[in-house]
């Protein structure tokens, strides 16, 4: 999605809401003093999009069924994006509003914009990530949030230093079925955690390994339709082919991280919240790879000897994402279909929520809230990154398909030479993390 000029990033600004000052019209409607029930400029958040394509433009109708978000302008490589969005956007605010850009630091420059939502493919996720915060903006991107350990590490790092708001698009999190589990074991009703069960997605949908084949070249369209350059970004450079741009990327070594993370993301996360493991990551990783593609696992183990079981089968009636969470005195399990099941034991918790898709909107809810009172999020970027360097290590352990050891201070693997260097990728030149 970007410029490859080598600009700098703008340097960081702290957060504040601004106003546009003008010479006060003899009349002003209503709704712009934030009269009749309506938002006042001063509490509105201005949001701008960069690379919403399928999944972004469901975050996008999430932002805008918020009363207090004005969304300002979309950057996009494709002009058929761009258009698209401007065109639902200025529908949904009943004006002509919405700024089209092909380059991102012109939209940086705009000092109106609170917060930027990035729905690009993940080879541009982390770096677009830093760069946003750096040029003053707050985050809310969608996932898989890196593409390597590095990346995440420096994901956490900059947000840290530059005390930035943002939300990695692990939804699940504010999902209502979620939240009920999280509590159980949270509360101590499952006694003791001493198992967490993630769903690795099948493994015949997400494909856990990537390819280093390259799809056949095509023409390449003029750089005003699609910038290919743009597209690729930190990538390395490949032939231009119109089913990258379509989303055909997943499944490329080059464009994703690979199969693992695309609900290890969320469900992983989703352990960590349950077990209050936001800040460390497993010390081991033993994979179990199948003869296909299907069945396969990772087992892993926390330090405090906590076990946690990455599986893409076995989750049959629990919807997508699924996860379970066992202690010393039960179980439960939910997923996507909003179904919590329990031990017979704790047979009181059984519960069946209606409400389980609105995650996304209550996740915007809770950015657009930490945006306003400067509080962490609930997937905030240290959370983002633990929960990513677990996936990426669990991969990375699957690929070589032998146990590993990890160090969680030093996101290392002890002895593994081989495994160490899968920890970073070399970005395409002008584009670096610094």
């Amino acid at each position: 999605m970007s410029n490859t000029t080598g600009k700098t990033a703008m340097p960081s600004q702290i957060p504040r809401r601004r106003v546009f000052q003008a010479a006060v019209p003899l009349f002003v409607p209503g709704a712009v003093l934030g009269l009749s029930g309506a938002v006042p400029p001063s509490d509105r958040i201005n949001v701008a999009g960069l690379g919403i394509g399928g999944r972004g433009e469901r975050d996008l109708e999430s932002f805008l069924a918020q009363d207090d978000v004005q969304f300002r302008a979309i950057c996009d490589a494709r002009n058929e994006r761009r258009e698209a969005i401007k065109s639902k956007v200025d529908k949904h605010h009943g004006n002509n509003d919405c700024t089209m850009y092909g380059d991102m630091y012109e939209l940086w420059e705009r000092r109106d914009i609170d917060a930027v939502l990035i729905a690009t493919g993940d080879r541009w996720h982390t770096l677009l990530s830093i760069l946003t915060a750096k040029s003053g903006k707050d985050v809310y991107c969608e996932k898989p949030c890196s593409m390597t350990i590095a990346e995440s590490r420096a994901l956490a790092d900059t947000y840290h230093r530059l005390g930035r708001v943002y939300q990695a698009g692990t939804q699940r999190r504010n999902g209502t079925n979620f939240e009920y589990c999280i509590d159980l074991a949270r509360s101590g009703k499952l006694g003791k955690l001493t198992k967490l069960e993630a769903n690795a997605a099948p493994g015949d949908r997400y494909t856990p390994s990537t390819t280093h084949d390259w799809l056949p070249a095509e023409p390449q369209p003029p750089k005003s339709v699609v910038d290919w350059d743009r597209w690729l970004g930190p990538a390395p450079w490949r032939p231009y082919n119109s089913l990258y741009v379509k989303s055909r990327w997943r499944g490329f070594f080059d464009f994703h991280g690979g199969g693992i993370l695309e609900w290890g993301s969320h469900t992983l996360d989703l352990c960590h919240a349950a077990a209050r493991l936001d800040e460390t990551a497993p010390v081991e990783f033993t994979p179990h790879l199948a003869q296909g593609v299907t069945p396969y696992s990772v087992d892993c183990r926390y330090a405090n000897g906590l076990e946690l079981v990455l599986r893409d089968s076995g989750w049959e009636g629990l919807g997508a994402c699924a996860v379970r969470f066992e202690g010393e005195e039960g179980w439960v399990q939910t997923g996507d279909a909003g179904i919590v099941e329990t031990s017979d034991s704790l047979k009181q918790y059984r519960k069946t929520f209606e409400d389980a898709r609105e995650a996304t909107t209550r996740h915007v809810r809770d950015f657009l809230n930490c945006v306003k009172s400067r509080q962490e999020t609930r997937a905030n970027a240290l959370a983002a990154c633990q929960t990513h360097v677990a996936c990426h290590a669990a991969y990375i352990a699957y690929q070589m398909g032998e146990a590993l050891e990890f160090d969680p201070a030093t996101d290392s693997f002890p002895g593994s030479d081989a495994a160490n260097r899968m920890r970073s990728r070399a970005m395409r030149e002008p584009w670096r993390l610094a």
